[in-house]
């Protein structure tokens, strides 16, 4: 399977998820028609109007964009509501990210549970090398212990065929990921094993598609992407603040 197109397949399908059952009148089903021939590689259910009359929202995984009803002019950038200083262009890609995570399935992660009641769940990008994705591993059990569910995807920030890319895979590989996370996260060595096919291309090109460039990058239950390392305190206050 090509990863790039099943990401961009389970993005466009929930840009189009709304699209099912949005109500169009005459004229802008005419204008969405007109677009898509303007733009046939987005495929009808990457277009919608947005909140701005003769304006409509165009989609291709997290690079949203508006264009006129002709098609012929094209606005790259969010979209705000001047009255409530929303970023309306910012919660439409929340979506598609929780929708994405969704699709790709909690049996394709890593997962540090708490013993007790959950009460959050976070999703975290991490590179097995990164200093302060130690860290925040180092923390694990406080993050647990304050109700956080943490989800590990692996983002090796040096790319395919890299030392770090094929550390992931040997704890994917592991019998046991979790302690295999854990020990390469504290710089030891897990055994080198093929397992056959690993999620790590896939999480991978699914972070490069959210426009993750670094580690770790935090996905809140609301598709919310917060980059870079938050203690469990913070985090905590900051989900809850929401």
């Amino acid at each position: 399977m090509n990863i790039s197109r099943w990401i961009l397949g389970s993005l466009m399908l929930w840009l189009g998820a709304t699209g099912v059952t949005y109500a169009v009148t005459d004229q802008e089903a005419a204008d969405m028609q007109l677009i898509r021939e303007q733009f046939p590689e987005l495929g009808p259910s990457a277009i919608r109007p947005s909140p701005i009359s003769g304006l409509y929202e165009i989609g291709m995984g997290m690079r949203l964009s508006y264009v006129s009803a002709d098609g012929r002019y094209l606005i790259r950038g969010d979209l705000y509501d001047a009255d409530t200083e929303e970023n309306l262009t910012e919660m439409r890609r929340m979506g598609a990210r929780a929708e994405a995570l969704d699709a790709v399935g909690e049996s394709s992660m890593i997962i540090f549970s708490p013993q007790g009641k959950k009460t959050h769940t976070i999703t975290v990008f991490t590179d097995i090398d990164c200093g302060y994705c130690r860290k925040l591993h180092r923390q694990i059990k406080s993050y647990n212990e304050l109700g956080i569910e943490v989800r590990y995807m692996f983002f090796p920030r040096s790319g395919p065929a890299t030392d770090s890319w094929y550390k992931a895979e040997n704890v994917w590989c592991a019998d046991n990921r979790n302690v295999a996370l854990t020990m390469a996260k504290t710089g030891m060595i897990v055994d080198e094993r093929d397992c056959g096919t690993t999620p790590v291309a896939q999480h991978y090109e699914l972070g490069l598609s959210f426009g993750i460039q670094g580690t770790p990058a935090i996905i809140a239950e609301s598709g919310e992407l917060i980059p870079g390392y938050v203690g469990p305190d913070e985090l905590l206050r900051y989900i809850e603040s929401e």
